[in-house]
């Protein structure tokens, strides 16, 4: 089987993402959103980053505007994703939202389709369970910024079928991506290991153990990591981080795993990183953000 006609699901950073590189590989794709106005922001968005990849000489002009080409933007799913070969879900990390589109995605899609899941989290084995082909449905965790990175987590549930897992391993080489296989476990394996250290991060500060940006420098010099864990988080959504940790707690019944406090509050107040403007960072006059954001775009972060 050929993939030809793709369909993302949600138009938010991780689905622009996803529908850019699908189309600048050459793919068709069908952006849904529930509102043109998010849509149109993804447009917008994924026109930015076409052309600071012309400015920096990675792409042409004409690639540019084949991969805008490529990009057809819907707000009724009815219509969009029938005749896809491959739907990426890439909507808000919700067990009811995913299992909502899922059912209906099974309904209107063509037997052929297959159905993978962006979640960062979510068991694969559970989302298929709600669809009447379990063989076809998989994960495809891409990394942020989807453009850049280069790894896909490639997530094979309880029931999906060989074919399935290698067709979408080969798709991702397509994409100049590197896939990596892993078994259906809460959180993955990036996620597994991600977020206990952001957890153990915000308990350092919870315990007055050092400030933010001591503990971020740490990590940076000390362990060489490009990005500290508290940044880190607030550039993955604080609400996000908090939603991945309550799946692994379920998940594993270990306590290890329960969220800190802090960040329960912090989520709860609102203070959900870059995208309210305040985190562990406050980016309300835009400079901390803009900073963050190159250092981020610089050394091609993982989320």
């Amino acid at each position: 089987m050929t993939m030809k006609n793709i369909t993302v699901i949600g138009s938010g950073t991780m689905g622009n993402g996803i529908a850019h590189t699908f189309a600048q590989c050459g793919y068709k794709v069908n952006l849904v959103d529930i509102s043109e106005a998010a849509l149109q922001k993804a447009i917008n968005t994924i026109t930015k980053n076409l052309d600071r990849q012309v400015q920096k000489g990675t792409i042409t002009e004409d690639v540019k505007n084949a991969t805008l080409k490529n990009i057809t933007s819907h707000t009724d799913i009815t219509k969009a994703a029938p005749g896809s070969d491959l739907v990426v879900e890439a909507a808000s990390e919700n067990v009811d939202i995913k299992f909502r589109i899922f059912k209906q995605l099974d309904e209107i899609c063509s037997p052929h389709t297959i159905l993978a899941s962006n979640t960062s989290s979510i068991s694969i084995t559970q989302i298929a369970a709600v669809t009447k082909r379990p063989d076809k449905v998989i994960g495809m965790h891409f990394m942020n910024p989807v453009p850049i990175m280069k790894l896909v987590e490639v997530i094979r549930g309880y029931s999906t079928s060989n074919e399935v897992c290698d067709l979408i391993m080969e798709t991702s080489k397509k994409l100049n991506k590197i896939p990596v296989e892993v078994n259906d476990f809460p959180g993955f394996v990036a996620n597994k290991i991600l977020m206990p250290m952001i957890n153990e991060a915000i308990i350092t500060l919870n315990e007055g153990v050092a400030g933010v940006e001591e503990i971020d420098t740490v990590m940076k010099l000390g362990m060489a990591h490009p990005m500290g864990p508290l940044q880190l988080a607030d550039f993955i959504g604080l609400d996000v981080c908090l939603n991945i940790l309550r799946v692994l707690q379920d998940g594993f019944g270990n306590p290890k795993y329960a969220p800190c406090p802090l960040l329960v509050n912090m989520v709860t107040a609102g203070h959900l990183g870059v995208k309210s403007g305040k985190g562990f960072y406050d980016y309300s006059s835009g400079s901390k953000d803009l900073v963050l954001a190159e250092r981020f775009r610089k050394n091609k972060v993982l989320v």
